[in-house]
């Protein structure tokens, strides 16, 4: 039998309110506080909060404050990974992304999605993984919903709602976001 934080990451229904689930997110908030309050600048103190809350980041991993994530334990990154201010990652699944990337300030990551039917939507939960390439660029305030993938080397304009995937080497704009050309050709 599948624990819920299984389930949550396998993108089955799950329930949120499991007590193992509760203490993971407790965990991260109180992490997100040291960050974010305590912190707020980039130190040697912050860095080490950054690894313990992303554990599983490549080199060069930076954070500008103020961040907010569900669990830190499932976002997986390669290296030089910068996350400008603002920005929110709701990794009930995973979410990979790949060495040398940017995120603009205000980007959001949604994994957590809900059920539509409404009876089911009142207890349980699930997520679909986001999957972001290598040497991409996410503008600012963009979206990136549940279950996307966006290819190696492509630009995400600011502003954009990105709901399908993206292939490689692409400029997606707009809500919802649409390739408008292609890159480095």
């Amino acid at each position: 039998m599948k624990t819920e934080r299984e389930k949550m990451i396998d993108g089955e229904y799950y329930l949120a309110t499991d007590p193992a689930l509760i203490k993971d997110r407790r965990r991260a908030k109180n992490l997100l506080h040291r960050l974010n309050i305590t912190e707020y600048r980039v130190t040697k103190k912050a860095k080490e909060i950054v690894k313990e809350l992303i554990p599983n980041a490549g080199q060069n991993l930076y954070i500008e404050p103020p961040f907010h994530c569900d669990y830190g334990y499932n976002i997986f990154c390669g290296d030089n990974v910068y996350f400008n201010v603002n920005c929110v990652v709701l990794d009930c699944a995973k979410v990979t992304i790949g060495s040398n990337v940017f995120i603009a300030p205000g980007v959001q990551l949604y994994t957590a999605t809900h059920p539509l039917d409404a009876e089911l939507r009142k207890t349980l939960e699930n997520a679909l993984p986001i999957s972001i390439g290598n040497d991409c660029w996410i503008g600012g305030n963009s979206i990136i919903c549940p279950g996307v993938t966006i290819g190696n080397g492509s630009v995400i304009g600011a502003g954009s709602v990105v709901t399908k995937n993206i292939p490689d080497n692409s400029l997606a704009v707009g809500n919802p976001a649409k390739v408008i050309r292609k890159l480095n050709q």
